[in-house]
C-alpha cells in the first residue's frame, strides 16, 4: 500500500477531484497549506497561473535581499494499492500540469498498515472503497 501526498494549486481541486474519481479513486482527504518552492515564494507572474494569489500580493512589503512568501496550496492525500500507484499519479499529473513554476509535487510513501476504524479491518482491506 502507498500514500500519494499531492500539492496542488488551490484552483485545481475540482479538477483534481474529477481526475481522481474518473480513475477510480473516490476516497480522498484535502488539506489548506502554505508552503514555498526552491524559488522562495512567488513572483509577479503568480497572479496569472492563480488569480486568487491577487489578493495577498497586494500586501507584500520588499525587504532587501531574500524574502520567504508562503504561498496558499491545497494538499491532497489517498491511500492506494501498490498496483494502483501510476494510474492516481497519472490522474494528477494530467489534471494539474501547467508547465509553469508551482505546478505542484506528488510524493509516494510507503504505508506500513491502515485500519478501518468502524470494523477493524487493517491492511489492503482497509484502503479498498
Amino acid at each position: 500500500m502507498k500514500e500519494i501526498i499531492a500539492f496542488v494549486r488551490r484552483h485545481q481541486v475540482p479538477v483534481s477531484k474529477k481526475a481522481l474519481e474518473e480513475a477510480g479513486f473516490n476516497a480522498l482527504t484535502i488539506h489548506s497549506v502554505e508552503g514555498r518552492g526552491k524559488q522562495k515564494g512567488v513572483g509577479g507572474w503568480a497572479a496569472e497561473v492563480d488569480p486568487q494569489l491577487n489578493s495577498l500580493l497586494k500586501y507584500e512589503t520588499p525587504v532587501e535581499d531574500a524574502v520567504m512568501k508562503w504561498i496558499p496550496k491545497r494538499m491532497l492525500t489517498i491511500a492506494v494499492q501498490d498496483d494502483e500507484v501510476e494510474t492516481a499519479v497519472a490522474a494528477l499529473i494530467k489534471a494539474n500540469q501547467t508547465g509553469h513554476i508551482g505546478d505542484g509535487k506528488i510524493f509516494v510513501c510507503p504505508l506500513e498498515d491502515v485500519v478501518r476504524v468502524r470494523t477493524g479491518e487493517n491492511g489492503p482491506r482497509a484502503v479498498g472503497n
